[in-house]
Parts: structure tokens; C-alpha cells; sequence
């Protein structure tokens, strides 16, 4: 029967079959093979005709046995190094941990929410409504007076970021604070917080305007030349000394990653805080960190406000809500006392001092509320001169720490509404008092239990994984507390709570993508000119860089880094097509890069040239925002799919496995939200390309698309009709694809699909099918991989015996962690640098007899005997690490003896180990010698000259 047409069925076993699935060239056990000993016999009696005619017919045959012995060894190489040369090295095991490591990161399967925007800035998730676009609200912002009720809301509910103090300190020092942060952080509403605070106590203290948001289309500039002419806009009412009064306080958010922006410089900060001093004003610049912004915060008047923590905060806007919903007060009106309370209870709250100091302002303390608390910390001081409102260095470092913590637990003590910045709020809490000093809630319903039960809520280990974010920030940290207040309360069922907290992530990304280049498609305020793309790289590089690290989380830094400018590139070109993208060279800040992508750095190894390093790996703050950026990406931006795509065929080419694996496993993903599109332009063009590292790609990414049931079905349809009709390239593809395991109903369907390829044109694809046959043997079913692996041997066709040889002795020469995909902690997973067919001797008792049976058919086979010795050899030389220390001596205990049964194997191990210590390059020491023979001999069957010749 044809090979071709063999391919198309089962393998049909030979029958009769040997003893132990042999292969028809196998000899029995104890045997020695025929024509090994014709060579050796004496000469038979005859013609000297006969004689030279036997010879010359010996000559030949043992030059075909030659021949077929490298077509063999040529058939064991590495398939995956092709590129390199047949000696050339791969990173199998460095690959194989790069997927894997790509598969946790998008492994979450996280149903996203869908969320409606009825009007720019407002989510709603399913009942609860939030305001959005913190990166964007500058835009909008027109001037006018924040109104008092919501510096009133700053007041008493805004929590104070670590460092507070200095940053006030630094405002009341110097006029004007620069104040850097991703947006979202809530930095905005720390400025409010400062200038309500410096502004109360100043000259416009008993103004209700005093604070003001600035347009901020106006810039430094315009802003210093009206606050030094008396006023900010034309037409306002004259107050003061021609605009508006001292002491007012401005917040200005300048658009300065706007293309054609010019940033302003220090001397126009000097300029506008001249102009604030000779008006006893104040401003604060909110800007965005980034190459726009870091020379601002580099200068005198820059500083970092850093984000308000998340336990506090989302403790103190969950009682915030429950209060709201719920309409219970404690009796004694302190709301500070119960929200220490339910703090301490939360883990992350006030300390017994915050609570003392609540108590201590409601028992009369003066208004001004950081009169006291400064008053020891200033009474040295002599100025103000750094970024952080210190001029005298690391003497008063103590004590900035010291009025921190005081700030802090001043402020968060009475953070439930109750705070006494002046002598209204006295007023208002002994109202509050008198309303609630007649409510008696029932034992369930109090608001003390309705804490302690959001505090179990919040740790619950489904909520935690439903939110998928290391930390909250304000905006988020409203919605989470409105779910838990409303689950609590009982408008919310379960699964409401966890779709709602899922979609906090699936926010973020939105709100990082949309509208991000809409500033291209529009001119310069009151300008006609055409619009400004010249900066399209500096306004696309935060996006790419989001972006590259959904796709790349857990590599490296340096690689993430240079993936995002590559798609910075193909993002501007995609934009801007007739123009050639600019890039600074020296712009580049990496800490801003983790502060607008909401990443965070880690020291890890790094697979490099088949050695692991330590290196700066970078992953985002929280395990849902992988794949909620790629979904935001992929389902509501089109446009960008073109320059996504271009990008991952380079990434593909990437000769690093931690970059075109993990990009392998995204593309996967992707496919998986638009199977259409995802098999047209990545996994199909990657499959039938030329080079092995793009079908690797294309295989990787096919297995992660099976790995979804949504999808399973098309992707061993695909693979199918690829092992059956596809072209070389193909078959390559669909092999590699079938070594994962989920590519076909079962496992000797898989089995089927890796002989027809391998068989098919004389064993072309033969390499690329045996080298995934033995991944195989990693998976649960690895029992019916070696029978089917026995049924071959004995099977009538050459080419399916060469497929059991060529995966008995790339089981030999394959070490655990290139095919493994456990993690350690697993039989397998701690045995990573083993040879696998003596990982799994150690592991699968009831297989080794099995596996001994194979490789024992490829050490007597005549065309794999030599490259079978030479993996025997590896084995053997396993046994010991070169520091004397225990390797896989385990599993050689395991092995050998069922190999060397007979005596005619125990005399192939003794010539094998006199060979190994007779080797003039790498000699067996002879302690070793005698301690893998006894492995391998029990002392019943041992003989004395054996003995002797093992030392």
C-alpha cells in the first residue's frame, strides 16, 4: 500500500507482531542482530568468486546501513533550527516559559461588561453611574468659580495623599505648584483641596469665589499677564484691584501633549508667581507626567503628588454610600470615632491618634486646623526652598514625616462628614447630632455591622479577582463602594456586584483610548491654519506603550519599551501617512511611562541564549487590565487594527521568545474576539511563511484561539484540513498546533493527524511531527502516546517506523522544561532540566517498562542504533551534576534496569561505559562508572570481570 495512502487511516500494526511491539528490524532481547554478525563470521568455504561477490554485496550493505543511518540522524535535528543550521541552538525551553507566561496574563477569561456613555464623562455599570475621562476634563474646563458646595464636598471627603503637608507648604512658600500625575490619580482634586485650604486662611478667605478653575486654552502665559493686570477675563465685574480679589486661588490644567503645544518654560513660572505674590494668590498647575511635563517638574515649583491609598479610600467612600443609602448615624454624632472604627475594622485606617484629634476639634479646637499641627515642625524652620517645601535639607526630614502622619490622621479621623475647617461645620455636626440622637437601628441593619460586613465583602477572594486592579483610584473607588454599598443593601444581587466590578477595568481602558487623536483632526483654537500632526508620535507613544504591555506584560522593560516605539511608528504612519513620524531620542522617561500605564516594575529572570539573567521585568498594576485593553482595542477602534497587525507580524519575527511568544498568545486572543479577521490577516499569512519562527506564531496563536470552546471547533477544522490538503509550510504549522494537545477531538486523532504528516512525501515533515509527538508525552494521556509509539515500530511502512525511532530518541534528547508547560511544583514542573524520558521513568513508574521497550527497539535498530547510544551516553553522564550533587539518578534507577534485562544488554552497557571512561575528552570518572553499572545491574546478576572493569 502506498505511504499516502497509509497516511490517510490509522496505522495498521504488522502481524505477527515480535514481542514488546518490536520493530521488524529488532532483533529479540539477548540477541545479536544477523547482519552484524556476518561481518564478524569466518569465511565459508567456496570459490574465491562467491567470496569477492559476498564481499562486495557486504561492502554495499553496510554503506546503505551508512546512508540510512544519516538519513536518521538527519531526521532527529532540531526542526526548529532550520534558520540557524542544523547545529545551530533554539530556545525551546525559553519559549515554552515565554507562552506560558503570556497565557497567565490573558488567562483571567474575564466576561467584560458592556457600558453605555449617555453624555461624555458618565459610565454607567449596570445601576451605578460615574463620572469618566480624568485625562480630559482639562479640555472642558472653562473658567468660573468652583462652586462652594463642592469645596465644601473637597473638604470633607477628600483623602490626603502621603507627602500632603510638604506639597501645601511648598504652595503657601512659593505661590505656584506645579503639580504632576497620571491622570485619574486624583491630583486634581488634591490642587482643589490645597487652594481651599491656603485660600480659607489668606486674604480672600471670606470670599465664596476664591477658588477658580482657569480655561485652559489660556495657558501660563495669558494667565500671568491677568493676574498681574488685575484681572483674568475681560468684561468681569472689577474686584479688588481690577479683576478679581486677592488672595484667590487658580487651578489650571494646560493641554501640553496637545500637538503644536509650546510647553512653557521656567521663566514664565517666575513671571506668574511674581504676579500671584504682588496679589497674595496662589495657583496650581496640573499637569500629566511626561516628556511635555518633566521639565516643569523638574524646576523649582514641580512636585509629584502621589496617589490617595486604596484602602482608605474606597473605606471611606463605602461609608459614605451606606450612610447616603442607608441613613444611619451613630448616636454619639462623632463620625469620627466611627469611621476609626470601621477603618481599624477595614485594615488600612485611622489610627487611635486620628481619632483623639477628631475628638479634640469637636471639643472646641481653633479653626484653623494646621495652626497646631505645624506649629512644632515650623518652629525651627526658616523658609521653604526645594520642590518639597524644605530648605533645610535632611535635618527636618523627620519631621515632615512627623506632620504627614499627623495630617493624615487629622483629616482621615472624621473623614464620615464632620470635619471642622471653620466654625459652620461646628454648626452643622451638632445638627446631625440632634437628628440622629433619636435613631436606635436594629442589630442587623447598623451601620457599624453594615461595615463589618463590607469589610468581609471586600476580601472576598471572588470580588478580588472579579476587580482585577492592585489599586483603586478615586473614580473607580466610588463605583466599587457604590456595588458593595448596594449589595449590602440589597438593590444588587451577586452577580451584578461581580459583572460591575469586572467592568472597572474594562473603564480604564476605555477611557485610555477614546478620543486620543481627535486633537489631530481639528486646528489650533481661533487659528484657521491646517492642523498640527507634527507631534503624532509624542500624542500615539502613552497608547503604544498600553498597548505593548498588554501584549508583552512580564517581559522585560527594555523590550516592552522598544515594541511600543515600533507600534508608536506604525500607529503615526497609519495617522499620517505622508509624513515621516518624529522622535525625540532623549525624551524618553520610563517612570512615566509606569505612572500613565498604571504598570509596575519587578526584578525577574530573563531567557537570554539559553541562560537565565536578572533583569527588569514591567506588568501592569492588576491582572485584569490586559485584556481589557486588547478587548477595548480590538472591539470599538477598527481603524487601528491595520498598524496593530503590521506591528505583530515584526513582533513575530523577534528572534527573542519573550517577545514573539507572548505576542503569539495575544494575537490568539484577539483572533479569538474576531475569528474573521484574526485568521486573514495573522494566523493564515504567518502559517505558510517561509521562515519557522512566523509558523511558529501562527501555531501558537491557534492553540490560544482552541483554548476558548467558543472557538475550539473552527481551529481543529483548520488544523484538519492543513494535515490533510495544506501545502509543506502548512503541515509544518498544523504539527505544531497538534503538539500543544488541543487541536483535534482526542488524543489519537492527534496522534492520526502527526502520522499523516509525518509519513507524507518520503518523511519530509517527519522532524517537525516527532518533535511534537514527544510533547505529547508531557499530557495527562501520555499512555496512549507510547502505545501508539509501540504500534508504529512494528508497522510495515519505513516511514512510520522512522517516526517511532526519531520520537524514542528525541524523548532521550529533550530536556522537561522545552515542552512543559506546568509550572514548578509539579512532578514534571521540578524535574525541569532532565532528560523527559528519564522524568518520566521517575515519575510514571507503571510507563517505564514501556519506555524501556522503546528505547531498547531504537538501540538495535540498525539505522538509529548510533544516535541511540549517543542519547544513551547523555543519559548516563545525567546521573550526577559536576559538583558531585544528585541529578537524574532517580530516574536512571528507574530505566536502566529494564533495559539491560538480557545479558546481551548488560555487555552493550559495560562496552558503553569502558567507551565513556576511555574518552580523552570528557573521561567517566571511575567511582561513576562502578555506581551507574550498579544502577543498572542487581549484584545477583553482576560478574567479576565486569566488576573489575568498572573499577
Amino acid at each position: 500500500m502506498a505511504d499516502e495512502a497509509v497516511a490517510e487511516h490509522p496505522a495498521e500494526p504488522a502481524a505477527p507482531k515480535a514481542k514488546d511491539a518490536r520493530s521488524p528490524e529488532a532483533p529479540p532481547r539477548g540477541g545479536a542482530r544477523g547482519d552484524d554478525n556476518a561481518k564478524d563470521a569466518p569465511d565459508a568455504p567456496g570459490s574465491s568468486d562467491a567470496s569477492d561477490s559476498a564481499d562486495a554485496e557486504a561492502a554495499e550493505r553496510e554503506k546503505e546501513r551508512e546512508r540510512a543511518a544519516d538519513r536518521f540522524k538527519d531526521r532527529t535535528r532540531d526542526p526548529l533550527a532550520e534558520e540557524q543550521g542544523e547545529e545551530g541552538p533554539t530556545d525551546a525551553a525559553a519559549a515554552t516559559r515565554a507562552r506560558q507566561s503570556g497565557q497567565k496574563l490573558l488567562a483571567s477569561s474575564r466576561d467584560l461588561v458592556s457600558f453605555d456613555r449617555s453624555d461624555v464623562g458618565q459610565v454607567h455599570i449596570n445601576n451605578i453611574s460615574v463620572g469618566l475621562d480624568a485625562r480630559r476634563s482639562g479640555l472642558s474646563m472653562r473658567d468660573g468659580p468652583v462652586p462652594a458646595e463642592d469645596l465644601l464636598r473637597i473638604r470633607r471627603t477628600h483623602i490626603e495623599p502621603e507627602g500632603y503637608v510638604r506639597l501645601r507648604r511648598a504652595l503657601e512658600a512659593r505661590r505656584l505648584l506645579v503639580l504632576g500625575g497620571a491622570p485619574g490619580t486624583g491630583r486634581a482634586s488634591t490642587a482643589l483641596a490645597l487652594l481651599e485650604e491656603v485660600t480659607r486662611d489668606g486674604e480672600g478667605g471670606q470670599n465664596s469665589e476664591r477658588v477658580r478653575r482657569v480655561d485652559p486654552e489660556r495657558g501660563i502665559r495669558e494667565l500671568a499677564g491677568k493676574v498681574a493686570a488685575g484681572k483674568v477675563a475681560a468684561g468681569e465685574v472689577a474686584a479688588g484691584v481690577g479683576g478679581h480679589p486677592r488672595g484667590t486661588g487658580y487651578l489650571l490644567e494646560p493641554a501640553l501633549d496637545r500637538p503644536g503645544t509650546l510647553p512653557p518654560d521656567g521663566m514664565d513660572l517666575d513671571q506668574l508667581a511674581s504676579a500671584l505674590a504682588e496679589q497674595g494668590s496662589y495657583a496650581v498647575v496640573v499637569v500629566s507626567v511626561g516628556s511635555a511635563a518633566n521639565p516643569l517638574l523638574a524646576g523649582r515649583y514641580g512636585a509629584i503628588c502621589p496617589p490617595a491609598p486604596t484602602r482608605e479610600l474606597v473605606a471611606v467612600r463605602l461609608r459614605q454610600r451606606l450612610e447616603e443609602e442607608h441613613g444611619d448615624q451613630f448616636t454619639s454624632g462623632g463620625g469620627a470615632q466611627g469611621g476609626g472604627g470601621a477603618r481599624d475594622r477595614d485594615g488600612g485606617g485611622a489610627r487611635d491618634g486620628g481619632e483623639r484629634e477628631g475628638r479634640a476639634r469637636d471639643e472646641g479646637r481653633a479653626p484653623n486646623r494646621h495652626a497646631d499641627r505645624d506649629r512644632d515642625a515650623d518652629r525651627d524652620r526658616g523658609g521653604h526652598a526645594d520642590r518639597d517645601g524644605g530648605q533645610d535639607g535632611s535635618q527636618h526630614a523627620d519631621r515632615d514625616r512627623g506632620a504627614d502622619q499627623d495630617e493624615g490622621r487629622t483629616r482621615h479621623a472624621d473623614h464620615g462628614g464632620d470635619r471642622t475647617r471653620d466654625g459652620g461645620q461646628d454648626q452643622d455636626r451638632g445638627q446631625d447630632q440632634d437628628h440622629g440622637q433619636d435613631r436606635r437601628p436594629d442589630d442587623d441593619g447598623s451601620l457599624s455591622r453594615l461595615l463589618e460586613r463590607a469589610a468581609e465583602l471586600r476580601e472576598d477572594p471572588e470580588v478580588t479577582e472579579a476587580v482585577g486592579l492592585d489599586d483603586l483610584r478615586p473614580a473607580e473607588a466610588e463605583l466599587f463602594a457604590s456595588l458593595l454599598a448596594g449589595h449590602l443593601l440589597g438593590s444588587v444581587g451577586r452577580e451584578e456586584l461581580l459583572s460591575g466590578c469586572r467592568g472597572l477595568a474594562a473603564v480604564q481602558a476605555y477611557e485610555w483610548f477614546a478620543g486620543v487623536d481627535r486633537a489631530l483632526a481639528a486646528p489650533p483654537p481661533g487659528d484657521g491654519r491646517a492642523p498640527v500632526r507634527s507631534g503624532t508620535a509624542a500624542l500615539f507613544h502613552p497608547v503604544a506603550f498600553r498597548i505593548a504591555l498588554a501584549v508583552l506584560g512580564g517581559a522585560s522593560h527594555s523590550a516592552v519599551s522598544a515594541a511600543a516605539h515600533l507600534l508608536t511608528w506604525e500607529l503615526s504612519v497609519q495617522s499620517d501617512p505622508d509624513s515621516t513620524p518624529a522622535r525625540p531620542l532623549f525624551c524618553d522617561d520610563p517612570e512615566s511611562d509606569l505612572a500613565l500605564s498604571r504598570a509596575r516594575p519587578a526584578d525577574g529572570a530573563v531567557d537570554v541564549a539559553g541562560a537565565e539573567v536578572t533583569g527588569r521585568l514591567i506588568f501592569y498594576r492588576g491582572a485584569a487590565l490586559p485584556a481589557a485593553v486588547l478587548a477595548e482595542l480590538w472591539d470599538r477602534h477598527f481603524p487601528v487594527r491595520a498598524p496593530v497587525v503590521r506591528w505583530l507580524r515584526l513582533l513575530a519575527d523577534d528572534p527573542r521568545p519573550q517577545v514573539s511568544m507572548r505576542a503569539a498568545v495575544a494575537a490568539g486572543e484577539l483572533s479569538v474576539r474576531d475569528f474573521e479577521h484574526g485568521y486573514a490577516e495573522l494566523v493564515r499569512p504567518l502559517a505558510d511563511a517561509p521562515t519557522p519562527r512566523r509558523r511558529v506564531f501562527a501555531a501558537t496563536a491557534l492553540d490560544q484561539a482552541a483554548g476558548h470552546a467558543s472557538h475550539r471547533r473552527a481551529v481543529r477544522k483548520v488544523v484538519e484540513d492543513w494535515s490533510r490538503h495544506g501545502t509543506p509550510a502548512l503541515r509544518w504549522t498544523a504539527a505544531m498546533a497538534l503538539g500543544y494537545g488541543r487541536s483535534a477531538d482526542s488524543m489519537d486523532d492527534t496522534l492520526d493527524a502527526l502520522a499523516r504528516i509525518g509519513v507524507r512525501d518520503d518523511g519530509e515533515q517527519l522532524a517537525v511531527a516527532s518533535l511534537n509527538v514527544v510533547r505529547l508525552l508531557t499530557l495527562p494521556e501520555c499512555a496512549t502516546v507510547l502505545r501508539r509509539l509501540a504500534d508504529w515500530t512494528g508497522h510495515r511502512g519505513e516511514e512510520y517506523q522512522d517516526l517511532a525511532l526519531v520520537s524514542i530518541v528525541r524523548l532521550a534528547l529533550t530536556d522537561v522544561d522545552e515542552v512543559l508547560d506546568d509550572e514548578p511544583g509539579t512532578p514534571l514542573g521540578d524535574r525541569g532540566d532532565w532528560p523527559l524520558l528519564l522524568a518520566l521513568a521517575a515519575t510514571r513508574p507503571e510507563l517505564t517498562g514501556k519506555l524501556a521497550d522503546l528505547f531498547w527497539t531504537a538501540l538495535n535498530t540498525a539505522r538509529s542504533r548510533d544516535v541511540a547510544f549517543d542519547a544513551l551516553e547523555t543519559l548516563l553522564r545525567s546521573a550526577s551534576r559536576k559538583d558531585g550533587r544528585a541529578w537524574t539518578r532517580e530516574g536512571l534507577a528507574a530505566l536502566l534496569p529494564a533495559l539491560t534485562a538480557e545479558e546481551h544488554d548488560r555487555r552493550r552497557l559495560d562496552w558503553l561505559l569502558q567507551r565513556m571512561m576511555r574518552d580523552q575528552d570528557r573521561p567517566l570518572a571511575e567511582e561513576r562508572a562502578r555506581a551507574l553499572w550498579r544502577l543498572a545491574v542487581p549484584a545477583r546478576q553482576r560478574r567479576s570481570e565486569e566488576e573489575e572493569s568498572h573499577g
